[in-house]
């Protein structure tokens, strides 16, 4: 059956379990008829027992628990799995045809690669000039100037900055932010002074794409981010999955443990988060109206990871980032850049994403494949993987570490160079309570143990 996770010997990708230009229906059962004939021919069904109720007799006198049996019943159980499957693909293929139209949407539940909606980018600006940077590589990797029109919204009235925008003529609209009314704060909150204005300009310049210009999705970048060259393909392949799975609200770029040394070279993984990521993510006008009559002062990003905004909705994050930032300076004054965010490995080649099949990113899907990956894998200590001790453990399959309190995730997360901090109880890159890296060659997860009924708002 199909592998959820790869390894460096077996590089079985991440639930890719539907054939290109086949509808979704005949490609799975004829998989599951092929995998079928083979078990039928390797066990000689024929002289085993010929019906359900001769099999259930057996199993009733003891007799059914034998290794024929247990094939019989695993080639069973695999056939029930993938028609549930089947039928849940199905609904999803009608929510995307009812909200992007049959003409977009294909077998592999993506985009047809001749046919692209309508996308907009906005970058959001201030006062540095080295915008150049990222329009740049915008212009450079974008495949069409008519389904990614380029916004820039400035704030600030940086004479240098705007001089650099309007150099771009036509290519973009240049958006200019003109409230720069100061903002009043007590003297302890001074300091925060930044942070208020980026709020407020982040309002203004949604409110702008989703409400002026009238668009249905968009992506946001700032102006100090870098772009993978296949920047756009991804977002424009995760479009319909946006439109159509309630449970998602937004697509991300990012992956806040995206280091080298901590993720696989397999550049088409791609996981659901509970953690809001930023730095470079799309979202659809229906949330930006849910969003913006209580948008926040200050803090918009983690005003966003609050249960209240969240609202257990996820996102989508890639294994390699397809951004990575540039800007040491900025309203953070560069918090984590110099231990963290410049070791962010941006991803140099390009994935097809729209010729492939991103059905297993679907909840219902997800879901129970990514816990029986994590829980089947066997379990280490903490202190044995600080020290590297994997004896007796298969080095082909993945790893589970345990940690049900704050302290120990922690001290776990610490050694092996990942983000610590919690936002509303979610630890970076988490999803049920699990964080997933990759390391010396080894999937690892972090994970609560089993049973785990959701995050601690404490642990902040």
């Amino acid at each position: 059956m199909i592998l959820f996770w790869s390894s460096t010997r077996m590089k079985t990708k991440l639930g890719y379990f539907i054939g290109s230009g086949i509808t979704i229906l005949w490609i799975l059962f004829f998989y599951q008829y092929v995998i079928f004939q083979q078990r039928v021919k390797d066990m000689d069904f024929e002289g085993a027992f010929g019906s359900s109720d001769q099999r259930l007799l057996m199993q009733i006198n003891g007799e059914g628990s034998g290794p024929t049996f247990q094939r019989i019943a695993a080639v069973e159980g695999d056939l029930q799995g993938l028609k549930k499957d089947s039928e849940r693909l199905q609904q999803y293929m009608d929510r995307v045809r009812e909200a992007v139209g049959d003409t977009m949407a294909n077998s592999n539940v993506t985009v047809l690669t001749s046919k692209i909606p309508v996308i907009p980018v906005i970058v959001f600006a201030c006062n540095r000039p080295t915008v150049k940077r990222n329009l740049d590589q915008l212009l450079k990797y974008r495949p069409s100037a008519e389904s990614f029109p380029i916004y820039v919204s400035q704030d600030c009235g940086h004479k240098e900055t705007a001089e650099v925008i309007e150099n771009y003529g036509d290519q973009m609209v240049h958006m200019k932010h003109t409230n720069n009314t100061p903002i009043v704060l007590e003297k302890k909150d001074k300091k925060f002074e930044g942070y208020y204005k980026l709020a407020r300009h982040y309002r203004w310049g949604l409110n702008q794409i989703f409400r002026k210009y009238n668009h249905t999705a968009a992506i946001i970048v700032e102006d100090d981010l870098d772009i993978a060259p296949d920047f756009f393909e991804y977002f424009a392949a995760l479009y319909p999955l946006l439109v159509a799975d309630s449970s998602l609200w937004c697509i991300s770029a990012w992956n806040d443990n995206g280091k080298a040394d901590l993720t696989e070279d397999a550049p088409e993984l791609l996981y659901r988060t509970d953690f809001f990521p930023g730095l470079g993510w799309m979202l659809r006008r229906d949330l930006w109206m849910e969003l913006e009559p209580k948008w926040p002062e200050k803090f918009w990003d983690d005003w966003m990871r609050r249960p209240e905004q969240r609202l257990k909705r996820s996102c989508i994050r890639p294994e390699v980032s397809r951004t990575s930032t540039f800007g040491k300076k900025g309203v953070s004054n560069g918090l984590f850049y110099e231990t963290h965010l410049k070791f962010i490995k941006l991803n140099d080649v390009s994935v097809p994403f729209r010729e492939r099949s991103l059905a297993y990113l679907l909840k219902d899907i997800y879901d129970p494949r990514f816990a029986s990956a994590v829980y089947n894998s066997p379990t280490i200590s903490q202190a044995a993987l600080r020290k590297g001790d994997f004896s007796g453990v298969d080095p082909n399959v993945s790893i589970r570490v345990e940690y049900s309190t704050k302290d120990q995730f922690i001290k776990t997360a610490k050694p092996l160079g990942l983000m610590q901090d919690f936002k509303a109880g979610v630890p970076r890159c988490g999803y049920r309570g699990v964080v997933t890296l990759f390391r010396n060659g080894r999937r690892i997860f972090l994970a609560p143990p089993i049973g785990w009924n959701g995050y601690d708002l404490s642990w902040n």
